[in-house]
């Protein structure tokens, strides 16, 4: 399990959504467009969904905790980026299956 630290916050996700949210954030970063980040927290969490800001004035860092990069699914990289692209911001939800294998990044 990873994990995103953002604005002295740690929020976790498995390393494989947290590669493909690494691609996205930094895409949108890059072109400086700030954006809402938003996920479902699953039951045995507790429930709920985390909104946060996603802006370039503070600092982002995303923890691994496996030594490989995961194979990187474009499908699900082109659906979080449409969905960043959105009024209500990047909606994480499940990976698609994929029709078209990609490598692995890196």
């Amino acid at each position: 399990m990873g994990a995103l630290y953002y604005d002295g916050e740690e929020f976790d996700f498995d390393d494989r959504t947290l590669a493909h949210l690494q691609l996205v954030v930094s895409t949108k970063l890059r072109r400086r467009e700030d954006f809402f980040l938003t996920w479902s927290v699953p039951m045995e969490r507790g429930s709920g969904r985390h909104s946060i800001w996603i802006d370039n004035g503070v600092p982002i860092r995303f923890y691994f905790s496996g030594s490989r990069t995961p194979s990187i699914n474009r499908e699900w990289i082109e659906s979080l980026m449409l969905s960043a692209s959105r009024a209500s911001g990047l909606i994480l939800g499940d990976e698609p299956t994929e029709s078209r294998p990609a490598p692995a990044a890196g």
